[in-house]
C-alpha cells in the first residue's frame, strides 16, 4: 500500500511540460527552451503567481538546530555561504525547492556537502538515518543526540575562509584585493545577459536591463566562484544598482517613479554606452 501511495505522489509531482514529458531529442530543444530549463530554482522574480499570505512563524527546534549546524560548518571551514545557498536553493531542482520547508533544504544541503567532500559516506548516512527513524518509531521523543564517536579534527580538510575572516568579518576580509572599482555612484550601467550555467546570484529579470549605481559596497568573491569553493579566484567589487520597475517588466502598472535595487558583482555589469557593442 505504501509503495502504491508513493507512486501516486511521484506521478503527481512530475514536472509538467506541455511540449514533451521525457528527455528530448536534440531537434526538440530550442535555445529559448534550454534557457528556461537552465533557470535556477530560486530565481522567481517577475514570474506570475497568486498572492500569498504573509505570516510570522516562530522557528521550530529542528529548524534552529539546522541553522546552528550549518553555521558551524562554515565556522569550521567545511563550506562557504554560497556553497550552502547553491546546494540548498539551486541544485535541489524546482520541485524540491518549492515543496520542502526552508530549513529542510538546509538539511539536504549539509548532507550533500558532507558526502561530496568525503567527510561521511552515503552508506553511513543512510544507516544512521535508519537508526534514528527506528528510535522515533519506538516513541522515543524528543530524540536525544546519540553520537557514536568523535572524529579526528586534524584529519578534516578545510578551506581557509574561516581563518581569513576571523576578527575581520566577511566580506571585510577581502578589502584591498580587487583593485580600483570600475564603476562609481551615478554611473549608468547595463546588466550583462550572460549564460546561466549551474549557479548565479544575478536575477534573470535584471539581465539586459539598464540601471544606475547608487552605492559601491565591498570587495568579495563572485558568487559563481564562491559557490564552488574557489577561494583561489580574484575578488571583485559589488554594487547596489537601482532599476526603474517600468524598465524591468512590461507593461508595469505602478508609478513610473517606482524603483528596485539589487546587489550585483562587477563581472555582470557593463557601461550603458556599451549596450550596442
Amino acid at each position: 500500500m505504501a509503495n502504491s501511495v508513493m507512486g501516486d505522489l511521484v506521478s503527481q509531482l512530475r514536472i509538467a511540460s506541455h511540449r514533451f514529458h521525457d528527455w528530448a531529442y536534440p531537434d526538440e530543444l530550442s535555445h529559448d527552451l534550454f534557457r528556461a530549463f537552465m533557470k535556477t530554482s530560486h530565481d522567481v522574480g517577475g514570474e506570475p503567481d497568486a498572492p500569498a499570505t504573509y505570516e510570522e512563524k516562530e522557528e521550530e527546534q529542528w529548524e534552529l538546530d539546522t541553522f546552528v549546524t550549518c553555521e558551524v560548518l562554515g565556522w569550521r571551514g567545511i563550506w562557504t555561504s554560497e556553497e550552502r545557498r547553491r546546494l540548498g536553493n539551486v541544485d535541489v531542482g524546482r520541485m524540491q525547492y518549492l515543496g520542502f520547508p526552508y530549513y529542510g533544504r538546509w538539511v539536504l544541503a549539509a548532507a550533500r556537502c558532507l558526502i561530496d567532500k568525503r567527510h561521511i559516506t552515503l552508506g553511513e548516512l543512510i544507516e544512521r538515518a535508519s537508526e534514528v527513524r527506528a528510535r522515533a518509531d519506538a516513541g522515543k521523543t524528543p530524540l536525544e543526540p546519540m553520537p557514536r564517536s568523535a572524529g579526528d579534527a586534524e584529519a578534516v580538510p578545510r578551506n581557509e575562509h574561516h581563518l581569513d575572516a576571523l576578527g575581520k568579518g566577511d566580506p571585510q576580509c577581502f578589502a584591498g584585493m580587487a583593485g580600483a572599482a570600475r564603476f562609481a555612484v551615478g554611473d549608468p550601467v547595463l546588466v550583462r545577459d550572460l549564460p546561466t550555467i549551474f549557479y548565479t546570484r544575478t536575477q534573470e529579470y535584471l539581465r539586459g536591463k539598464p540601471g544606475t549605481v547608487v552605492k559601491v559596497t565591498y570587495e568579495s568573491l563572485a558568487a559563481e566562484d564562491e559557490a564552488f569553493d574557489r577561494e583561489d579566484q580574484a575578488p571583485e567589487w559589488f554594487y547596489i544598482v537601482r532599476f526603474k520597475m517600468a524598465d524591468l517588466w512590461e507593461p508595469y502598472q505602478g508609478s513610473p517613479n517606482d524603483t528596485l535595487q539589487a546587489e550585483i558583482s562587477e563581472r555582470w555589469l557593463q557601461p550603458l554606452d556599451d549596450r550596442d557593442n
